[in-house]
């Protein structure tokens, strides 16, 4: 089905590498005409999250909230994206558990 032993283990090992790689990896999104910037590695860790002093509205809190809830959905979905993409490369796209 999968080949021989060698040929899965060969396959574990490009997987790990590949995970190592995605760790290393970032994705940048940005909300609200750049306002709020969220960058996120491959493995989906938030590196870091830039916040413009305009967004800052005291008044409108709910606002900024609801840009930074949307920008780190997005920059999951893009890291989620990139993940796939570097692992199907790896796995020919064949549908493992857990992957």
């Amino acid at each position: 089905m999968f080949g021989s032993v060698k040929q899965i283990q060969q396959m574990q090992q490009r997987l790990l590498k590949a995970q190592e790689e995605l760790a290393n990896e970032t994705v940048e999104v940005t909300a609200g005409g750049g306002v709020i910037k969220v960058i996120i590695t491959g493995n989906q860790q938030v590196k870091q999250i830039t916040i413009a002093p305009e967004a800052v509205d005291p008044s409108d809190v709910a606002m900024l909230e609801d840009l930074m809830v949307a920008a780190v959905n997005e920059a999951i979905a893009k890291s989620q994206e990139l993940a796939a993409k570097r692992m199907g490369a790896v796995t020919g796209n064949l549908r493992l558990p857990g992957m």
